[in-house]
């Protein structure tokens, strides 16, 4: 296939484009960058600029462009800026694909299990519905920023993803801080669940998104064993050899970080895979802690 990959340089994008050339086919990548080959190509997603002309022939396409939400404590401005860097783009790229002809089979446009909000203890299956918060709506956004492709008769799916294990970058990265020192232990309560997936397996939910036409719509990318942060930080600190044990109460989280701590660190979703599971997908990486050494061992 040829497949036009948004956010190719990110650090999912550029280890699913990696694998994607290992199988034989070719990547597009779509940059904000002036392209420097025929295998790149630039837009403008604020100025609505993409040239259906260079993305003609594509067979698939995969958006993974956004801004991201943890960069800095959230602001109007912050948030403002996150969701026109995916939902702007990601309407921008469907309404081109929809327009090329011929039209790509699939688009796989990521998106998050932040659609699910703070939920407690339910198990949360992709038939569950949305939760409530400035995630959810960002997710609901961004999911329907791809109707024009569905439309137009084109496979769209959205693989929700959890958090994805990379000391390379994201969330783990973050959280490498202060657990190399001994910080990281119970956020809040610790009670809440995360749901979690390798990069490895983000790349492999990916490419099965785009060869697999049961998956269709949205569906939870996860592994399938959720964990609550404080096993989480227990799990994470005996293998840095680290105590995990200083807790961080939920007061100062918030004066540290606003709106995101309740969304991002203290909100809980016990999220499972079940329709990719039905497909026979098989998780290279189930279970946390040969997880978190797989990711622990990937480090730059």
């Amino acid at each position: 296939m040829r497949v036009l990959v948004t956010g190719a340089t990110g650090m999912i994008g550029s280890a699913l484009a990696a694998a994607l050339r290992e199988q034989g086919h070719s990547v597009l990548a779509v940059s904000r960058h002036p392209a420097s080959g025929s295998d790149m190509v630039a837009w403008d997603p604020r100025a609505g600029r993409l040239d259906a002309d260079a993305v003609a022939g594509v067979d698939a396409a995969v958006h993974l462009a956004g801004e991201s939400l943890a960069a800095r404590r959230w602001s109007r401005a912050h948030l403002r800026e996150a969701r026109d860097s995916r939902v702007g783009s990601g309407a921008l790229l469907a309404g081109v694909l929809a327009r090329i002809t011929p039209r790509p089979r699939v688009l796989v446009s990521v998106s998050a299990i932040g659609v699910y909000g703070d939920r407690g203890d339910q198990v949360l299956d992709d038939a569950a519905a949305p939760g409530l918060g400035v995630l959810s709506g960002l997710v609901r956004a961004w999911e329907d920023a791809a109707t024009p492709a569905r439309q137009a008769g084109i496979r769209v799916a959205h693989p929700r993803l959890g958090m994805v294990l990379s000391a390379r970058g994201g969330a783990l990265a973050e959280l490498l801080r202060p657990a190399r020192w001994g910080a990281l232990g119970p956020l809040g309560s610790g009670r809440q669940w995360w749901s979690w997936i390798t990069l490895r397996d983000t790349v492999r939910v990916l490419i099965a998104a785009l060869t697999d036409s049961r998956l269709a719509g949205p569906f939870n990318a996860v592994a399938p064993a959720p964990i609550r942060q404080r096993a989480f930080a227990r799990t994470l600190g005996q293998l840095l050899h680290r105590p995990a044990i200083l807790r961080a109460p939920e007061f100062a989280l918030r004066l540290a970080l606003g709106g995101m701590a309740d969304e991002m660190l203290l909100a809980s979703q016990r999220v499972v895979p079940g329709r990719l599971s039905a497909t026979g997908f098989a998780f290279q990486d189930p279970a946390l802690e040969p997880a978190l050494r797989t990711a622990l061992a990937d480090h730059p």
